[in-house]
């Protein structure tokens, strides 16, 4: 059973032909390393923890006759040799690390599925044109090292390699000293290959798919992004002696601008998202007006003129309150990403593929980063979303159905030998 003719054959049935059990029991197994009381993961980027769960990966990928290798920003890649060996491989893959407080899917689920398509092909001993190969991304979640999606922007170019080797946590150790201390500073050049195909498999990190009973989410992009930090500056007074018509208080103009961020993005709907996520004041006394005020402002689109039109809305209610409560004000931009269209092959890939398995289906669009954002700028890339329960993750009661997890699985197999086999996003 490895010739092409057979090939598509085998997956132009209907039948699921991946293990769900065995991909079930390898999230389980993974989940194990971090487990928390809560039953959630806590396992930051390049920790021990982090170190133990890439050795667990690498093993299984090895077992399963794949070639690993791994980047100077510690990318791990298992290649499943393919007929036609100069062909660009079709890839796919997550991370393994996690939030503080994190969950068993986000992620790992994309790193798995990948593998269990590899399993499954060994199982029905096929052969695919181009080489498969499944990917460990370094330092997706940032929650450790900034900034987020680190491997993968870096494979990209996206980010310096250099600079984010020197990157340093809170306790001043280093991305680049720790990739050596726990041995996954690796040799393999940084900058990207040629990427036949890009497909990520990921549970939603929403609702929608739950709230509509639909198993399969057809990605059709990403939203755009704008983060800011905003500074507000008053005068911290006496809360008793100062007549409240003569106060500079931060905190006053700072709930200004979060009802802004709020009302602006109720009024660019559909997919805008609006969030003053971090605020802090000072001085922090009950009996003293906030002189100064610190947040954080993500505005998110998935047009670039609306994200663009939020954006000068929010900058307009800023001097607004400012000069309504004598404040003056600092606005940083600190990430920028536009928005992204998923390639139409790949999305139409993941359609059929939802299709032919009788499998509930619907356009979505993504509202968080994922690695494939970075990667789309290498070669053709499209997602699969699944269900999560309520919606929730970065969260350790994040959940999600063994068998909702399975038919992602199941829609991704299909998708990725389609390319490999040199179907539309070859």
């Amino acid at each position: 059973m490895n010739s092409p003719v057979t090939l598509s054959t085998v997956f132009n049935s209907n039948a699921p032909l991946i293990n769900p059990e065995r991909l079930w029991q390898s999230l389980m197994d993974l989940a194990q390393l971090g487990a928390t009381a809560k039953g959630g993961v806590c396992r930051l980027a390049l920790t021990d923890l982090d170190r133990q769960a890439r050795d667990l990966f690498v093993r299984w990928c090895e077992d399963a006759g794949c070639s690993v290798s791994v980047d100077a920003i510690g990318n791990i890649f298992a290649r499943r040799a393919g007929r036609q060996t100069d062909l660009a491989p079709v890839m796919t893959g997550s991370h393994i690390d996690t939030q503080p407080t994190g969950g068993k899917f986000d992620g790992c689920y994309g790193v798995m599925a990948g593998l269990e398509v590899i399993r499954t092909l060994n199982d029905l001993n096929l052969v695919t044109e181009a080489p498969i190969e499944v990917v460990v991304w370094t330092n997706e979640e940032g929650s450790r090292f900034p900034p987020c999606m680190m491997g993968s922007g870096v494979f990209a170019g996206k980010f310096d390699l250099q600079d984010t080797l020197n990157k340093q946590d809170e306790q001043g150790l280093s991305v680049g000293a720790e990739l050596q201390r726990i041995g996954y500073a690796g040799s393999r050049a940084v900058l990207g290959h040629p990427v036949g195909a890009y497909f990520e498999a990921h549970i939603e990190q929403g609702p929608v798919l739950e709230d509509r009973a639909i198993t399969i989410g057809v990605v059709m992009g990403c939203l755009g992004q704008k983060w800011f930090d905003l500074t507000l500056t008053g005068v911290e007074a006496h809360a008793g002696p100062t007549p409240m018509h003569l106060r500079k208080d931060a905190l006053v103009g700072a709930a200004q601008v979060v009802s802004a961020v709020n009302r602006i993005a109720l009024q660019h709907q559909p997919h805008a998202c609006g969030t003053v996520g971090c605020l802090t004041l000072h001085p922090g006394s009950r009996n003293v007006i906030p002189g100064q005020v610190h947040m954080t402002i993500d505005l998110r689109h998935l047009h670039e003129d609306q994200l663009q039109a939020m954006v000068d809305e929010v900058r307009h209610a800023i001097e607004e309150a400012s000069s309504a409560h004598g404040l003056s004000y600092t606005l940083t931009p600190t990430a920028d990403f536009p928005p992204l269209d998923f390639d139409p092959a790949c999305v139409d890939a993941v359609r059929k593929g939802a299709q032919q398995l009788g499998l509930s289906h619907m356009e979505i669009v993504s509202g968080a980063g994922h690695d494939a954002i970075f990667v789309a700028e290498l070669g053709p890339a499209g997602m699969i979303f699944v269900p999560c329960e309520g919606g929730i993750s970065h969260n350790e009661i994040e959940n999600a159905a063994p068998q909702d997890l399975a038919d992602g699985c199941a829609v991704l197999l299909r998708a990725m030998v389609n390319a490999a086999q040199g179907g539309p996003t070859q």
